[in-house]
């Protein structure tokens, strides 16, 4: 279940403001009244990317050495406070065009867009630290869809209710706070060793 809350609540406040969120405003306003093939889009592109983004982490966090992978796992995560701290920008590239219909647009330019991004890579330290894949990969894809839902639904509205600046800075805290546990295991052997599957 730690594994589950941990990727959810990571994903969920990491996406606020991410390009992927940007993405889901512009397809929302590109397809209006498409809302719930662009969510299905999104709901298909996030499982089958953080699908493969949590097996590359689970054979990683199988491989690697357990006191090493810590101390890759902490200050990874450090680097995603960081990295959480930055806005993002959406490029043309990554806003996909009209040829495919709402659905396959939305489920090809967000698979392209999660590539390489924080969330993505989260979800591979995330596999790598906590053997229940398929509780990884379900808690990343429901923290997407919590962030990403409302976004397609409420739009423009919604981005003047939400200091985007504060919620960056939840993000970077919730990851600063997850990388110094993990470093202070490695350190002193807190007992914070990967989890067994439950």
């Amino acid at each position: 279940m730690e594994a589950f809350l941990a990727s959810f609540a990571m994903v969920a406040i990491a996406e606020i403001g991410d390009k992927t969120q940007l993405l889901s405003f512009v397809l929302a306003a590109r397809f209006r009244g498409r809302h719930w093939a662009i969510i299905s889009g999104i709901f298909a592109a996030t499982l089958a990317n953080h699908f493969v983004a949590a097996l590359l982490g689970d054979w990683i966090g199988a491989s690697v050495d357990p006191v090493a992978m810590r101390w890759i796992l902490g200050i990874g995560f450090l680097g995603f406070a960081v990295w959480a701290l930055i806005p993002d920008r959406l490029s043309e590239d990554e806003e996909g065009g009209r040829s495919f219909g709402a659905f396959a647009t939305t489920l090809i330019a967000f698979f392209l867009a999660e590539m390489g991004d924080k969330t993505q890579l989260a979800t591979v330290a995330l596999g790598a630290r906590y053997a229940s894949l398929w509780m990884v990969v379900v808690g990343t894809t429901l923290g997407m869809m919590v962030a990403n839902v409302p976004a397609v639904l409420l739009g423009e509205r919604l981005t003047r209710y939400v200091p985007m600046s504060k919620v960056r800075f939840l993000a970077a805290a919730i990851f600063a706070v997850f990388g110094l546990l993990i470093l202070a295991d490695a350190d002193m052997g807190l007992g914070m060793g990967r989890p067994a599957p439950g």
